[in-house]
């Protein structure tokens, strides 16, 4: 089973590795903690997609201490990968996307896969729903994508908003994602979208959202080539700053009817250090599970 792991954003909102501060005694990243979940869970390969000038770098952080625990395979996600006959505006700088960054990955990825964002913690229990799934896939199930979701309590934070996509659907399955800027105020969770037509709306404890992790059958790939070349002929007039996201491609293939996607419920809790402040709660959190035993004092030790 082979995970994906989204890092090609790690440079341009850290500033580079360095600036990546581990969240425990042994340097470890959060990063560490997904892939030894993963690995629990019995997935045996993961593609780290990162930008190719930080290679070097990546590898000698992360990679080298895992190469020998999993099979590991990079691709690299760059301004000028573009279908053919397409050119990058100059004044492009930031990636452009998630969508691309796993189109970025077409010539690597080898089978149905899960991915994840890099420097979210996704919890035990992600993992072992998203594998579960994935290793009952048939050959012949082609656009049979999942979704594991959350619970929006579970993936708030007390210092400011976070991103994540709003789920609503049917009998288990997605209809519809609605990508937002998540917050509590004044005790009410409030989720603006980031279509600016549609109006900042209310959600309850108990709503499902996606923290981009999504299980894919392989020919997901095809259908992103076909729709980034969708993507760029729609968008002439932004290339400088629009993105190529999942969740709009995933809603998309849904509404033409080319996938279904399964909404699998987690118990786990996200973590994350979306702000500064945010640290010390992950610090902390990620002690109290080694003092449970869910993980080895050192990890990779």
């Amino acid at each position: 089973m082979e995970l994906v792991i989204l890092a090609a954003g790690i440079g341009s909102r850290f500033g580079g590795l360095k600036q990546i501060e581990p969240m425990d005694d042994y340097g470890n990243f959060i990063i560490d903690y997904s892939i030894y979940d993963a690995i629990e869970a019995g997935f045996d390969c993961v593609t780290f997609i990162i930008k190719k000038e930080l290679f070097t770098e990546f590898r000698n952080t992360i990679g080298k201490r895992i190469e020998t625990k999993i099979k590991t395979k990079y691709a690299f996600q760059e301004l000028t990968d573009l279908p053919q006959g397409f050119t990058c505006p100059s004044n492009r700088i930031k990636p452009w996307g998630t969508a691309h960054a796993i189109y970025s990955a077409k010539d690597v990825i080898e089978d149905n896969f899960v991915i994840i964002n890099a420097d979210d913690y996704y919890g035990k229990d992600s993992f072992k729903v998203a594998a579960k799934y994935l290793s009952s896939l048939k050959e012949t199930d082609n656009g049979k994508y999942a979704n594991v979701v959350y619970s929006v309590d579970k993936t708030l934070t007390e210092n400011g908003s976070v991103k994540r996509g709003v789920c609503f659907g049917k009998n288990g399955m997605l209809e519809n994602m609605i990508e937002s800027s998540i917050q509590k105020v004044d005790g009410k969770i409030i989720a603006t979208p980031v279509d600016t037509s549609i109006k900042p709306f209310e959600i309850d404890e108990s709503q499902p959202v996606s923290m981009n992790m999504f299980v894919f059958t392989k020919e997901v790939l095809n259908h992103l080539q076909d729709k980034f070349s969708t993507f760029i002929n729609s968008n002439k007039d932004k290339l400088d700053t629009i993105e190529f996201l999942i969740p709009t491609v995933v809603s998309e293939l849904i509404q033409e009817g080319k996938a279904s996607v399964q909404l699998m419920p987690t118990t786990a809790k996200w973590y994350g250090v979306t702000y500064h402040d945010d640290k010390e709660t992950v610090v902390k959190a990620l002690n109290e599970l080694v003092l449970n035993n869910e993980y080895k004092v050192g990890l990779w030790k």
